[in-house]
Formats: C-alpha cells, sequence, structure tokens
C-alpha cells in the first residue's frame, strides 16, 4: 500500500512516539474561553490517535473526538485518548456529524491545513454554541540554534533537497492564517498564543516520531526514507535521550 499526502492509516501506530502540546498555552485559552463552567463542552476535530484528546482530558475538559481515518480514529479509542470524558465519532472537519449549537469550543491540532477551511469554518459555526471559540494549533520544532536538530534537518534536505513541506512542521500553511480565520463572517476576536517547550525522547521514541511524519515519507519514498533515518541514528551516536525544543502556536477566533 502506497502512502499519500494526508493519508495516516500506515502511521496510526507510530503517532504514539509524537509530542504532546505546551500546557501553559491551553490553560490560557481555557481561561480566556470560561473553558472551567461545568456544562462546557469540546470537539476535538480530526483528533488523530488524541494527542490533544489526551490531554484537554488530563486538563479536566470533557467533549468529542473526531476522526475520519479509521485505523487513527481506532488506536485512538485503544490507548483511551481523553479518557472516560471523551467519546469518539467518526466525521471530518467538513462534516463533523455533531449536533447544532452542541459544542462551546472546537479545536484542530495540527490538522486545520488539510481541510476546505471554507466548508470547515461554516460547520464549526454550525456545531457551535452561541459565542463559541474554534483554535488552530500547531506544535512546530523550534530547533534555530541548535546544532543537532538543525544538521538532522540539513542531512533531510540533503537527501531530498526539492522537499515542500505539508506537515504540521511546515510555516507556510500559517501565512494569511488570521485572515482565512475571519473571511468568512463567521468568526472574529481572534488571539494569537505561543509557548515554548521541551519534550525529552528516548532515542527509540526520537526516531519513530520520524517516522510518524507523512510528508517526508511520500516524497522520499519507503527506502531513501529508511535510509534517512538510518543515518539520523548515525548522527545521534550514543545519545540516549534527545531534547527536542517544541512551540505550540494557537490562533483562537469567536463565533459571531
Amino acid at each position: 500500500m502506497n502512502m499519500t499526502h494526508g493519508d495516516f492509516t500506515l502511521l496510526a501506530k507510530q503517532y504514539i512516539h509524537r509530542p504532546g502540546y505546551s500546557e501553559t498555552a491551553l490553560r490560557v485559552l481555557m481561561a480566556h474561553t470560561g473553558a472551567e463552567q461545568p456544562t462546557f463542552t469540546v470537539a476535538d476535530v480530526g483528533a488523530g490517535t488524541g494527542k490533544l484528546t489526551e490531554l484537554l482530558g488530563e486538563l479536566g475538559l470533557r467533549g468529542v473526538a473526531v476522526e475520519p481515518n479509521d485505523a487513527m480514529r481506532e488506536e485512538g479509542i485503544r490507548l483511551a485518548a481523553g479518557g472516560r470524558q471523551f467519546e469518539w465519532r467518526q466525521g471530518s472537519a467538513e462534516e463533523t456529524g455533531l449536533a447544532e449549537d452542541s459544542v462551546d469550543w472546537v479545536f484542530m491540532a495540527s490538522s486545520f491545513h488539510w481541510t476546505d477551511q471554507p466548508r470547515a469554518l461554516a460547520e464549526f459555526h454550525r456545531i457551535l454554541r452561541a459565542g463559541g471559540h474554534f483554535t488552530a494549533l500547531w506544535n512546530p520544532r523550534h530547533i534555530e540554534g541548535n546544532a543537532l536538530h538543525e544538521e538532522i534537518e540539513a542531512l533531510i534536505r540533503h537527501y531530498v533537497p526539492e522537499l515542500k513541506r505539508v506537515s504540521s512542521g511546515s510555516h507556510s500553511h500559517m501565512n494569511g492564517l488570521e485572515e482565512a480565520l475571519q473571511a468568512t463572517g463567521h468568526f472574529g476576536r481572534l488571539l494569537f498564543v505561543e509557548a515554548p517547550h521541551h519534550v525529552d525522547m528516548s532515542k527509540e521514541r526520537y526516531l519513530n516520531a520520524w517516522r510518524s511524519v507523512n510528508d517526508i515519507q511520500v516524497q522520499a519514498g519507503p527506502e531513501l526514507f529508511e535510509r534517512i533515518v538510518g543515518e539520523i541514528d548515525r548522527l545521534l551516536g550514543d545519545l540516549q535521550t534527545i531534547r527536542v525544543p517544541y512551540k505550540t502556536r494557537a490562533w483562537t477566533v469567536q463565533a459571531l
């Protein structure tokens, strides 16, 4: 089975190795959205295997996780991401399957760039209660000035010189995002929050996190991609713990 852009079926088992999001950023947004209210309900749309869902549950939020890919959704259910506070459902950003006026806050974590954005925003406006919020967030590596991670990035570019990043590691899909979020007339009152954080990974987890990346594998092909992973392994040498810097970046708008 060949891997294609945006199809994560073959990567579901590797997603457990990916990093989570900044708890600091989410706590700031919880205060902004009024998430402390006892009846507050959230929807994590494009939830994948539940990397964000898990953190939302730990922060005391409850709601529904919506994911279109069967393998990813089944892995999220198996991992019980979000615990008993979240129900998992099949659906997409454009057609969530959720009732009108049923949630207070919609998230898309590292996935809004895969959507038909005007259709998705219309759908989120439909399912949000009056004054509800939508947050699009990403968790790119923050590697500038870090010699090891810059060397790894250069290695990847050496093997795939024409690489075009499509995943959450790319800043390209954030260009014009503020305008896009408000262009449909469904949303206004934008708040941008970013917070640096880091994740300490074992060497095995770090290499498997690379194996969860869709866009490089599609463009490199399976054989060259495994060679790249092998070269990263060689670069790491005897390191047993790799500190990986990230920066959670979140754009939140309120339904009009």
